[in-house]
């Protein structure tokens, strides 16, 4: 299934299933393996090898730590079934390199299938990145307490 841009929204890349408000890991790699899990375990990727190798090899690439404890992670990857996006918050701030030098809790993880590679993933990109920019929504990010609530908080954001 091949995204339209005119129909991109961010309710039709994340669900509920694709989100961990509780994330265990204490790493950067082990944010990206137990999100890149709940990729697999949704179908939305089939190689968490794969996947993991191509975020890996981004990440070589430049910083993804943006400021005030966000980071967004991606991966354009043959391994990706359905571009989406994988939203995480870690129990504690963690070392991540960033844009601001500061740890990093909250993760947008985008998976991209490689025939979305140009088109939809700069929209996705610009979608959060203007999410982002607003200091209310990242303080929102930082203290909502269930799944339902963050994808309120962002299909307000977004849609």
């Amino acid at each position: 299934m091949n995204i339209r841009l005119e129909d991109l929204e961010i309710s039709k890349v994340i669900t509920e299933d694709l989100i961990d408000l509780n994330l265990k890991a204490t790493s950067k790699l082990e944010v990206i393996e137990e999100m890149t899990h709940l990729l697999y375990r949704n179908h939305c990727i089939d190689s968490e090898k794969g996947f993991i190798k191509d975020v890996l090899y981004r990440e070589s690439q430049g910083v993804t730590g943006l400021e005030k404890g966000i980071a967004i992670p991606h991966g354009k990857s043959e391994s990706v079934i359905k571009t989406s996006l994988v939203i995480g918050r870690t129990k504690q701030p963690l070392e991540w390199e960033s844009l601001d030098g500061n740890p990093i809790d909250i993760i947008f993880l985008f998976a991209v299938k490689t025939s979305d590679s140009t088109t939809v993933h700069i929209k996705l990109l610009q979608k959060v990145a203007t999410l982002l920019a607003d200091d209310e929504v990242i303080q929102s990010l930082q203290s909502v307490k269930t799944k339902q609530e963050l994808i309120k908080l962002l299909s307000k954001n977004y849609d």
